[in-house]
């Protein structure tokens, strides 16, 4: 592949691989002028078009629709240069006249949006590649005008379901405030289902589903076709989460219990909120709350998590088939989500994986060769990298990283496995792992710092026959903590450390066996 010759010399030099020898980044850029295209139609991007990636939708491994701050979708033809760091592109607009489109999906032939007001399917009906027919599938949930009532997705579970989420409005005042639900209990101040996750069924119908979000910038299905989605730390939310969408759930951010009597509602009778307990005592003691089946500790693995893709390429895209891949904002990065399920709830750990794209990561996508389309936008927030917006594409070399594949509970501790076998030395040797266990307070202040943390002894480490596996016994698991790994001293047989070391596995149950 065209990074062998890359990793050959990094392995020649001494010098550990990186993670670019192993997921190179191209970034797809628009011609130098018009006279690349033929077609009157299509325009580079440096003829006006701010690429501030809301949606993207990939139709092939060399089109994609994009949809854009502006309101517009385009569909983006990519002119291949093989082992170019770089990709040339035209540009042809397809919808325009949208308010704030914040995902986008191929269903067929048409091409469905999330807006502020309503989910939209777009449809080409004479193949000139423009839509002609804008069709309202889903409307009725409420805006105020707040600035932070974005409408995110849709996006399709494994029965036909889409799904989209709605961010709630933040400190709203004035002519706002007349656009609220009316005696909404516990005195929160929303505009209708502000905060929900909702589902449009097969017959058309839409429905409230689950409840407490905050900034639900991004979901997916995982390879079962659950429903997931991430949130970002504020009030209410100690950091950036990953939950299991189901009926009745209600994650976090109480806001959301405005809409809890309105008319499909799947929640009820909340008579009080806990404040400024530890996460686990408030779980305990506020029934409906349910636990985030993986944290992402703050700054450790992100600041503001965004879109959630399924690597479903079957191996096309390295050794990570089936887990979930998580966009991250501030800090222009992906990382990597492990899940399993443990008396029957999800749960699992969180990894890095690549960092050093061009801004903010906010849409993720994979073609079907198996490569991901990364699209971008810091949208005048602050984020690493080095361009306000763009698009950029992930591949995997064909070699294969020494990683931490999985991470599973066990009742006295963690089965690790690994993507290629470890030194059955450095690997059985206690003294190359460290590990702590921490929760976070549960509060409406802004975020939370690590509490009730503790490190925590590794009893034995046993191999696997093959190299695989390492089996950690641990003392001290604590169910509804983050379980913090750094796996430091351990070595590949080629003598290589961990591409990465360190694992954030949230343990909300204990397996019984």
């Amino acid at each position: 592949m065209f990074a062998s010759a890359l990793l050959a010399t990094s392995l020649a030099s001494a010098q550990p691989p990186t993670e670019a020898d192993y997921y190179p980044i191209e970034t797809i850029l628009a011609p130098e002028s018009a006279s690349h295209s033929r077609d009157r139609n299509w325009k580079p991007a440096d003829d006006g078009v701010a690429l501030e990636v809301g949606g993207m939708a990939v139709l092939s491994d060399s089109r994609v629709a994009v949809a854009i701050r502006k309101g517009e979708v385009w569909l983006l033809d990519l002119n291949e240069v093989e082992s170019s760091e770089s990709l040339n592109v035209r540009y042809h607009r397809f919808a325009s006249g949208l308010h704030e489109p914040l995902g986008l999906l191929q269903q067929d032939d048409s091409l469905i949006t999330v807006q502020r007001t309503e989910m939209t399917r777009l449809r080409d009906l004479d193949n000139d590649d423009v839509a002609d027919e804008y069709e309202t599938l889903a409307n009725g949930w409420g805006v105020s005008g707040h600035y932070h009532e974005y409408a995110y997705g849709p996006k399709p579970d494994g029965h036909g379901n889409l799904w989209m989420t709605l961010n709630i409005g933040m400190g709203l005042k004035g002519e706002q405030l007349s656009r609220i639900v009316p005696d909404a209990p516990l005195g929160f101040k929303q505009a209708a289902w502000r905060g929900w996750g909702m589902m449009l069924d097969a017959d058309g119908e839409l429905h409230p589903i689950c409840a407490g979000m905050r900034s639900p910038s991004g979901l997916g299905a995982n390879s079962a076709g659950d429903m997931f989605y991430t949130d970002q730390q504020g009030n209410w939310v100690p950091t950036n989460s990953l939950h299991h969408m189901r009926t009745g759930a209600f994650f976090h951010h109480p806001e959301s219990l405005a809409s809890m009597n309105l008319h499909g509602s799947t929640i009820s009778d909340v008579e009080q909120i806990p404040n400024g307990v530890p996460y686990p005592d408030a779980v305990r003691s506020f029934q409906a709350l349910q636990p985030p089946a993986v944290w992402f500790p703050y700054k450790k693995a992100g600041q503001s998590a965004t879109d959630v893709m399924l690597d479903d390429s079957g191996g096309k895209f390295g050794p990570f088939r089936g887990q979930l891949f998580v966009g991250e904002f501030t800090q222009a990065a992906i990382h990597r989500v492990f899940l399993e399920k443990v008396n029957g709830e999800y749960q699992g750990a969180c990894f890095p994986f690549r960092r050093g794209f061009a801004s903010a990561v906010f849409r993720l996508a994979q073609s079907p060769s198996g490569a991901v389309f990364v699209g971008l936008t810091n949208r005048g927030w602050s984020s690493l990298g080095t361009s306000p917006y763009g698009l950029q594409r992930l591949r995997w070399s064909g070699e294969t990283p020494f990683e931490i594949q999985t991470m599973r509970a066990r009742p006295d501790g963690f089965r690790l496995t690994f993507t290629t076998p470890v030194d059955p030395v450095t690997a059985a040797d206690v003294a190359s792992y460290q590990m702590k266990r921490y929760t976070y307070l549960y509060h409406s202040n802004y975020g939370s710092d690590e509490i009730d943390s503790r490190d925590l002894e590794i009893r034995s480490a046993v191999v696997s026959q093959d190299g695989l596996s390492v089996d950690l016994e641990v003392s001290g698991l604590q169910e509804i903590y983050v379980h913090e790994l750094n796996a430091s001293g351990v070595r590949s047989v080629d003598g290589n450390p961990l591409l990465h070391k360190k694992a954030f596995y949230t343990l909300n149950q204990i397996p019984k066996e």
